[in-house]
């Protein structure tokens, strides 16, 4: 068993900056995404800010980023730099997502004037 979220996306995915080294586990895509689904708003941006400390690096896979992200706005829906952080991976990751992206921005942005 990995002992961190972290460390167990290193093993699955890789780590751009750092090796990856043998752990001898089975590694099963699903296994890390129960993990991340129930794990601490801190525990996920720990692994986010590790192994992708620049929107545009990392190896984790967009979907793995974005459902992080989703998961830490569902923990704190009131913090607009998250929000704001999370509006900047979307908006660098594909079309698809610019009109949930701009939603994100405008939320942080009415959160900041109330």
């Amino acid at each position: 068993m990995h002992s961190t979220l972290t460390e167990h996306a290193r093993c699955l995915y890789g780590d751009e900056y750092r090796p990856t080294s043998e752990c001898g586990l089975e590694h099963g895509e699903h296994h890390f995404v129960e993990e991340l689904t129930f794990a601490d708003a801190d525990s996920i941006l720990a692994m986010l800010r590790e192994l992708c400390p620049h929107v545009v690096d990392g190896c984790l896979p967009v979907w793995i980023r974005n459902l992080a992200y989703r998961l830490v706005l569902l923990q704190r829906p009131d913090e607009p730099a998250l929000l704001r952080e999370a509006a900047e991976n979307l908006w660098m990751h594909g079309r698809d997502w610019d009109h949930i992206a701009e939603d994100l921005k405008k939320r942080a942005d009415a959160l900041e004037a109330d």
